[in-house]
Parts: structure tokens; sequence; C-alpha cells
């Protein structure tokens, strides 16, 4: 294919070698930016390399490399030779900087472009791949705009590799071919980029994170293998959006399936906005002259009070660790920087201010260190050196595979108790006693166990949902830890009747000491069921069902409250036939109880159950029952 076409054959004076393109137009000491991510100009890059033992103290600019060119091969092990300066630390970069060869700049990518702007840092040069120049001159930054397009406005000189192969992407994503300095001629490859298949705790991980998600939800997910993976959990979304500095493969998948329309967008309606793409070709060829898709500078994509805008926004993000409280690390391990910090702070930021905005941070609970010892990530407090990325203050969400912690607004106590509830078994007794000592929780605070003393863990399996006589729908699960607050309101709610109904005496405290038996159950021999009513991110517990094993073998006792402005609604009786069902999976074959004679209600459904009952009065006001729950 001839590419000198009538748009490129009257630069044609600006068409060098890769040689005269380092070699005339980079000097000893100079700034040099290298475009960034799947975008690198490889062929200059490479040249760079070539000739970096004849370019002292260059000073070479990154976001994020991800080619497999080695930097530092030809400099002969000659330390000052020349630095690289990462903003985002990339696989070929981890390795020279651990060593101390390259330096990190740790920045929000929202406000790297100032840096640049403001002339507070200088370039000399910006290596830049484009597409070919439209017939108007302009050339495409293509699948990288973020902040290549604003660096490349501020450098001194622009030189770029023109290919053919570079998508032509639409938004604010051009530069003139009269803003080029020289070029050259490139025919490679695009570098694509996949991440691993998700595997068992992705996938569980990807399940949560879907939870959390409505329908016209607008969507970031950031640079990670578990944020990835749970966009293939959206499949039975709704009209998503897309606002997010980078998204992969898996959200083609989920334009092509109808599940991304952005027509419910607050803020650039009919468009999914990005910065940058990393993928395969399937995901380059998509985005190619696509006026579904905008590219726009980070400083615009990343601004949080731009993602304020959208309703519903929701931001995807991954950390490395998170101690007991809420602080998030996400750059480094110990002293030792692993990646950057990116766009994380912004749309953790700026999806707390949308409406409906919704920040997760998502993280396996543990990992297998090189010598074969698993630690956990929750962890009571960051490892010595280790950068706070997300700050207590700002985390809403964090996500692992054995759960959902929502930490916004809560006090250290109820935060710790969340955290040690997502955190691996084996390693949650240990959380809690380093809590204790710290006076985080409770000095007699328990974890639910069994009688053999293990962590007994929650049951997911029993989460269910109900839809009430007025169209209300419910939340019918079991007891947390975690649940403390919301069952003491419940409890205190109730008016002295109803307290003396439930507990035979009209009580007057449900301190922490009184109701936590409740709390730390063993749910393979007991089950506590509480219904959780949801509205405007205000949630509450309207009702309590729940049996414990008695002396006696094969029958547990019985009991339920419920909130007299829920009553009539058919709560009681879906929770007393779902705790039967749940009884008989843990060989229970009766459940008993007490029922004062002036209840009337309960004893009303009991009674209309299909369950055979023997009743005996114990005393002038009460009646014990027994409920046969075999199969017949």
């Amino acid at each position: 294919m001839n590419f000198f076409d009538d748009n490129l054959r009257k630069y044609e004076h600006k068409k060098v070698s890769l040689e005269n393109a380092i070699n005339k137009f980079v000097k000893p000491g100079d700034r040099i930016f290298i475009d960034s991510g799947c975008a690198e100009p490889t062929d200059l890059t490479q040249k760079l390399i070539e000739l970096g033992p004849t370019l002292p103290d260059v000073e070479i600019l990154h976001f994020l490399s991800l080619s497999d060119l080695d930097y530092y091969k030809t400099a002969g092990g000659i330390e000052d030779l020349f630095r690289h300066n990462a903003f985002f630390i990339g696989k070929s970069l981890r390795k020279a900087i651990k060593e101390g060869l390259a330096d990190y700049t740790p920045m929000l990518l929202s406000e790297i472009p100032r840096l640049f702007k403001s002339g507070q840092m200088h370039v000399d040069a910006a290596l830049v791949q484009v597409s070919p120049p439209d017939k108007y001159g302009f050339c495409s930054f293509g699948i990288n705009v973020d902040i290549v397009k604003p660096i490349a406005e501020a450098a001194e000189r622009v030189i770029a590799e023109i290919n053919p192969k570079m998508p032509r992407t639409l938004g604010d994503s051009f530069i003139h071919i009269d803003d080029i300095d020289v070029f050259v001629i490139s025919e490679h490859d695009i570098i694509e980029f996949s991440y691993e298949p998700p595997n068992e705790v992705a996938e569980k991980i990807g399940s949560f994170v879907s939870s959390l998600i409505e329908d016209e939800s607008t969507i970031q997910t950031g640079i990670g293998q578990i944020p990835n993976a749970c966009i293939e959990k959206l499949e039975s979304k709704r009209d998503l959006g897309v606002h997010s500095e980078v998204f992969s493969d898996g959200i083609v998948d989920l334009v092509e399936e109808g599940i991304i329309t952005c027509k419910k967008k607050t803020l650039h309606n009919g468009k999914m906005i990005c910065s940058f793409v990393m993928g395969s070709r399937k995901l380059y060829d998509f985005v190619d002259d696509n006026p579904f898709v905008e590219f726009h500078p980070c400083d615009y994509v990343n601004d949080p009070n731009v993602i304020g805008q959208n309703r519903k926004q929701v931001a995807i993000n991954a950390a490395l660790s998170v101690d007991l409280t809420g602080q998030i690390n996400a750059d480094s391990v110990g002293h030792e920087f692993y990646s950057g910090i990116g766009g994380q702070v912004d749309f953790v930021r700026g999806a707390a201010r949308a409406v409906d905005g919704k920040p997760i941070m998502v993280l396996p609970s543990t990992v297998k260190l090189a010598n074969g010892e698993v630690v956990s990530r929750i962890v009571a407090s960051l490892q010595p050196g280790t950068g706070v990325v997300v700050t207590r203050g700002d985390v809403h969400y964090v996500v692992t595979e054995w759960g959902i912690a929502h930490l916004y607004g809560k006090s250290v106590r109820e935060r710790v108790l969340q955290m040690i509830n997502i955190a691996h078994p084996d390693f949650r007794e240990d959380l809690l006693e380093q809590a204790k000592k710290w006076n985080y929780v409770y000095s007699d605070q328990k974890l639910p166990r069994s009688i053999e003393g293990r962590i007994s863990l929650y049951p997911e399996k029993y989460e269910t949902s109900l839809t009430l006589k007025s169209g209300k729908k419910i939340l019918v699960r079991p007891i947390k830890t975690t649940d403390e607050r919301m069952l003491q309101e419940l409890y205190y709610s109730l008016d002295s009747k109803d307290r003396y109904y439930r507990f035979f005496t009209p009580v007057k405290d449900f301190r922490h000491k009184k109701i936590q038996y409740n709390l730390t159950i063993d749910y393979a021999t007991n089950m506590v069921l509480v219904c959780e009513y949801s509205e405007e991110n205000k949630k509450e517990i309207i009702a309590i069902g729940g049996f414990f094993k008695i002396e006696q073998p094969n029958i547990a006792e019985i009991a339920f409250t419920v909130h007299d402005e829920w009553r009539n609604e058919g709560i009681t009786t879906f929770l007393m036939h779902y705790l039967v069902k749940i009884a008989r999976e843990l060989s229970y074959k009766a459940l008993s109880g007490s029922i004062l004679l002036e209840n009337k209600a309960m004893l009303h459904i009991i009674n209309k159950g299909e369950y055979p009952l023997k009743f005996k009065q114990i005393d002038s006001g009460v009646f014990d029952f027994v409920m046969d729950i075999t199969l017949s």
C-alpha cells in the first residue's frame, strides 16, 4: 500500500529516517516523553534505546509502559547514563525502579497534564504514534489520548510515527500534522494486551460487584484482572453507560449484547467516554472511526467534577491491601513501588460526588508470596512504607471473594467488623485480636463460631428476596456480626407490648452483651434471618426470625419479631416456611417455641401452617408448641 497519498504527500518534507528522527531531534540532557500503553511508538523507542549511549543525561517520561523493550540493555550497566521517570509503573520498568535505575512520580492522573501545560515540567521532545492525516491534515492519537495530547501540545518538538494500523479515534483526539515537527512511517502492529482469564476468586468478586450495580449505571473500570473480570458479570444489566479512563475487550462484548447503550447517561448521552484503551485488535477495530466512542485527555475524563455529573457513576478499582479502617494501598508493597495511583483516586472521588454513585474497591482476600506463604490482603495495619492511595475518608465499598464491606459513614468499630467479615477465615481471629488490643471493638467482641471453635462461615446461599403485599421488596439473609446497631434499632422501636410478646418480659435495654448471642451464631446448627429494607441508601432491619439448637436432639427453638409498621405483609409466614426449609437441611425434625396466649397473631400464624402441631400449656398464659417438620 502506498501511504503517500494526497493527504500525506504534501507533508513529505517532514518525513525522516528513524536514525535522523533521534539523532537530529533529540539531544543529550533532553527530557523526552514517550507515548504510553499500547500506543507506544516502538520503532522510535527502539532507536532511542540503541542510540542511548550517545545521549547522556536524557530523562524519559512515561505514563504506562507495556512493551517488552529493554531500556537498560544498551546502557552497559552505567547507572546514571539516563533516567526513566514513570507516572505509573508498567511491567517493563518494575525491575528497574526496584533496583534504583528508574524513578516513579506519584500523581493523580487528572493532574498530570497541568504539570506540563503550566510549564512546571518542561518537555523537549514528545515521541508519539498517530494515524495518517485526513484530508484536512489532522492525525488521530488513536487508542491513547490520556496525557499524550496535552504533553504533545506543550513539548518543544513532536516526533511522530505515522502508522496506518493505528485506529482513527474520535473526540478531542487530534493533532494537526503542522504541529508535528518530523515523522517516520511505521507499519508495525499495535501492541495488544490481555488479562488472564478470571479464576474462581475473580468470578466471585465479580458477582458481588454486579449485585451493587443498578441498571442505567455508568461504569468505570481501572487497570487490573479483577476490575475487568467484573465486566463479565454484568450480562443481566440494562442500558449501562461508560465513562472510564480505560477499557478493554469486555466492554465491546457488552455493547454487542445490547447491555451498554449509553442511552441513560446524564453526561455525553449516547457516547462512551474514555482516555485510552488496552486490548486486542477486535477492540481497536471497534473504536476505529466509531462515533459511539469519544476519546478525551485525562484532565477532562478523570476530572472528579466531570465524573460526578454522571448519575449512577460506578468506579471499580483494584487494591493491593486494605487495613481494618479502610485505608487503601494500591501502588506499593511496603517500600517497594509496584504500580501507581493512576486514575483511581479521581474516579473514587468522582463517583462519590455522583447522584447514586458507587466507588468500589476490589481485591482477593489473600496473596501467595514467592516463598509459598499465603498472607492476608486485609491487614490490621498497612505494612511500613506502604502508601495510602485512597484514604479511609474516601472509601465506600470494599469487595473480596468473601463479601461486601460498606464502610462509608461507618465508625471505626463498624468498619473493623465489616472488614473482618470479608477477610479470609484463616485470618479473622488474628485480625479481631489485634483490633481488641487497639480498642477498636468491644473487649468481648466475638466472631461466629462452631461448637468445635472454628470460624462459622456466612451462608450466602440463604440470601433471598421477598416482594411484599404492598409491592415493596426486601432482602432476607442470615444475620451478620455487623448487624448489631440495626438489630438494636429494631428492638428499641418495639413498644412495651411487643417486647413482652417477644421476650416474655418488658425488656428495657438491648446492650451489646445482651444481643451478641444473636449475632455470633454457629450457622451449622443455628440460623437467624433478618429482613432488610433499603431506601435512598438507608438500610434497616424490619423483622427477624430464627431457630437455636436446644438440649433435645433434632429439635430447635424458633422465634420471630416483626416491626408493627410491617405487619400483615406476609413476612412472618415467609420466615417460618424458609426457616423450616433451612432446619430440614440441618437435619432437624421439629421446631419448638413458646407463645403467650394473648399473642393472637402469632398463634394464628402457627396454627394455619402446614406442619403438625402439639401444644402444651405450661401456665395460665403461656403455651409451648412443637412443630413437626419431617417430610411425610
